[in-house]
């Protein structure tokens, strides 16, 4: 089958009598062990990116746009912001000094502990995902682990340590895809887990300085020092994974970014520890059927030490097919070459493109920290309704959609600051939506002074905040059909606004301009039209939410 029949077959769906069932079976190691591997589902993909280049982005995830994600797990419980399993083992950062101070020392209690204190007594998923999809998400995205290794679903792979039998005894992803089913939202889970290995490596280390140095951390605990403690019977490598020499500079807090994609001196991760994590991911594909995957990685997890990412990738797309009669699925990743953005969709962390993309991209970023952070609460720091929606407007004008996460605390709630900004998101998405889903963009993304400044990307994103303050000299277009959308980013000072991308004889638009409607309002505006532009003139009511106005142009 060449390119472009596989590309038609996937447009119609494949017949289910071309694909087989899911096997399982056993492999064998370099040391002549055994283990149980499970096996991808047969189908057009096959677990190369060659194969996995052939992948089209469904169109459900292109008209949708807007999407919530619950980062949530237990790094929330003590509400010290993200990475907190992490740097509690960094002697003399402030996380470590919080730690000891609410919980004590972390060669007496470490993170496994604030696993077993975390409840979420208050948690109602429903709630929370009836709040979203109020507020204008299309789809729902829910932790499913985090580099903290605890899987946040009922494990077959991390059997002893998952949040149905430790912490809340719940079945979290359960909990969240019953709800986002409920409310017809696809869902997505995020998968963070493959780097473990190196990010806990803090846990093997003990202070160098006052009464306890010298006195190590608990990361290298074994089942056998259980005995009498809450988690007897329990081995904490099995969490952990620390059972293996330090990567090299391993001491330096900041070389773990050098080493996520596996180089830079990283202590090679065990077979065993690669084929546990492919089963865990298999096993959550298999009993929760996700619409979606975001991998917290470089490009597909365990790449290029592995190819267990693009096994997993193959096997949802397959999978996807098989269950749909069509491909639906999506799965994400940061730092991507040309191939491999044909192969998935490329996700930008906390930042923009500065064009229009080729092909549908994402963003994700969130309100606050990634995981709860009592302390941004207290300083009313997180990001308004404002800031989302501008950042929305820019993204989809150049072919992304938005991922947005609002942090819940350890119980399993939302503070009231968090929920205001939901509603407010509501509610101009319940007046302006027309203006974002289902829509392509067009031929120019905008104009005005913050496109001529913006920052340049770093790594997998982090160039959202950089740029100039939008303005009502800036403008973000969209198309819908035979429908423009040109949404100004502030309401004009003037009285009227400008836009020069869609003057008399412009070759971008060419025709004529019939009706000029503010979306928010659907009345139409009085406009002229010349050499120099279309002036747009601004009624002198305001609506509701106008830091960004969207006019709809036929």
């Amino acid at each position: 089958m060449n390119r472009r029949q596989l590309i038609q077959s996937l447009a119609i769906g494949i017949p289910g009598v071309l694909l087989s069932n899911k096997l399982s079976g056993f492999q064998s190691n370099h040391d002549g062990t055994k283990e149980f591997v499970e096996k991808i589902l047969a189908g057009p993909f096959s677990p190369t990116w060659e194969s996995l280049a052939n992948y089209q982005t469904p169109e459900w995830f292109r008209d949708a746009k807007f999407g919530m994600w619950a980062h949530w797990g237990p790094q929330c419980q003590p509400e010290a912001g993200d990475w907190y399993a992490r740097e509690m083992y960094m002697e003399g950062s402030w996380k470590y000094k919080y730690h000891i101070e609410k919980y004590g020392h972390p060669s007496k209690f470490g993170f496994k502990d604030v696993v077993n204190v975390w409840k979420a007594e208050n948690w109602d998923p429903e709630s929370l995902v009836s709040l979203y999809k109020g507020a204008g998400a299309k789809y729902f995205m829910a932790l499913a682990n985090h580099h903290d290794n605890l899987d946040l679903y009922k494990s077959k792979y991390q059997k002893n340590w998952n949040s149905t039998k430790v912490g809340p005894k719940k079945d979290i992803i359960g909990g969240w895809a019953a709800a986002a089913k409920k409310h017809k939202l696809p869902f997505g889970v995020s998968v963070h887990a493959a780097h473990a290995w190196s990010w806990f490596e803090t846990s093997q280390r003990a202070d160098k300085n006052g009464p306890m140095a010298g006195i190590p951390y608990d990361g290298k605990l074994t089942k056998a020092d259980g005995k009498g403690k809450w988690w007897d019977g329990l081995d904490p490598q099995e969490l952990y994974a620390q059972d293996h020499q330090l990567s090299q500079n391993s001491q330096n807090n900041g070389t773990i970014h050098k080493q996520w994609d596996w180089g830079n001196g990283v202590t090679p991760p065990t077979s065993a520890y690669i084929n546990k994590f492919y089963n865990r991911t298999i096993d959550l594909i298999n009993k929760y059927h996700p619409d979606m995957i975001y991998f917290d990685d470089s490009q597909l997890p365990m790449w290029p030490i592995s190819d267990v990412g693009l096994k997993i990738a193959a096997h949802l797309y397959n999978k996807s097919i098989k269950d749909k009669g069509k491909l639906t699925a999506v799965v994400t990743g940061k730092i991507l070459n040309e191939t491999q953005r044909k192969a998935m969709v490329w996700d930008i962390e906390r930042g923009q493109s500065n064009k229009i993309e080729p092909l549908p991209w994402q963003t994700d970023t969130c309100i606050g920290g990634w995981h709860y952070e009592r302390g941004i609460y207290n300083r009313n720091g997180y990001k308004t309704a404002k800031t989302v929606i501008h950042t929305l407007i820019d993204v989809v004008s150049k072919n992304g959609n938005l991922m947005l996460n609002i942090p819940v605390r350890g119980d399993g709630t939302i503070d009231e600051l968090e929920r205001k900004v939901v509603e407010d998101i509501g509610i101009w998405m319940k007046a302006n939506g027309e203006s974002i889903y289902g829509t392509r963009p067009w031929k120019v993304f905008g104009e005005g002074p913050a496109q001529q400044k913006s920052p340049a990307l770093s790594a997998q994103g982090f160039n959202e905040g950089k740029g100039v303050p939008f303005s009502d000299k800036d403008i973000r277009f969209v198309i819908k059909e035979k429908e423009l959308f040109a949404t100004v980013m502030a309401w004009p000072a003037e009285g009227s606004v400008l836009i020069s991308s869609l003057a008399e004889g412009s070759s971008d638009y060419p025709g004529k301009i019939s009706n000029v409607q503010l979306l928010a309002t659907k009345k139409n505006l009085r406009f002229e039209r010349n050499s120099q532009g279309l002036k747009v003139y601004f009624p002198a009511d305001q609506p509701e939410a106008s830091y960004a106005n969207a006019l709809k142009i036929t």
